[in-house]
């Protein structure tokens, strides 16, 4: 079982927003720079996240993006669902056709494992990545050093705790 690339950039992406939730909305841009994700693609990821209620969005000048609710109300699995992704460890898709149309040994060890899977993310909140000293230190050295231009650096100050 393997979290494809959307998965992963939308768990990257919430987790900015709720690094930076006191900064008000944020940009897709700011998102891409610090996370190194392509815009066009943080795009496509947000329209499912508003969809699925999980973000606001703020037009005009000072506009961006802000999570819905709070960050401990927000579970790792919920972003993963929004974006369309399946937390499944069996080839069959949960179908049960695995072998020659028809269920494999292994089937139901591989459907429980996915029901493991799904339950420890659901159990996850943006809020107690936030709180974790190697999520903080991350985001600090992050917010240290943003690329502008794609040439030069500037250093700002942490906004991280």
């Amino acid at each position: 079982m393997r979290l494809t690339t959307k998965g992963r950039y939308a768990v990257t992406a919430m987790l900015d927003l709720a690094i930076h939730y006191d900064q008000g909305p944020i940009t897709l841009a700011d998102i891409s720079q610090r996370q190194e994700i392509s815009l066009s693609y943080l795009e496509q990821l947000f329209s499912k996240l508003r969809k699925n209620e999980l973000v606001n969005s703020a037009r005009g000048p000072g506009g961006g993006y802000r999570l819905s609710r709070p960050a401990t109300d927000v579970a790792v699995a919920e972003i993963i669902a929004a974006v369309d992704e399946k937390v499944d460890a069996t080839r069959c898709k949960r179908k049960g056709n695995c072998q020659h149309e028809e269920r494999c040994l292994t089937h139901d060890l591989w459907c429980d494992l996915s029901d493991q899977i799904f339950d420890f993310l659901a159990n996850i909140s943006l809020g107690s990545l936030v709180e974790k000293q190697g999520v903080q230190d991350v985001a600090r050295r992050q917010d240290k050093a943003l690329p502008i231009n794609g040439d030069k650096i500037v250093l700002k100050e942490s906004r991280v705790a």
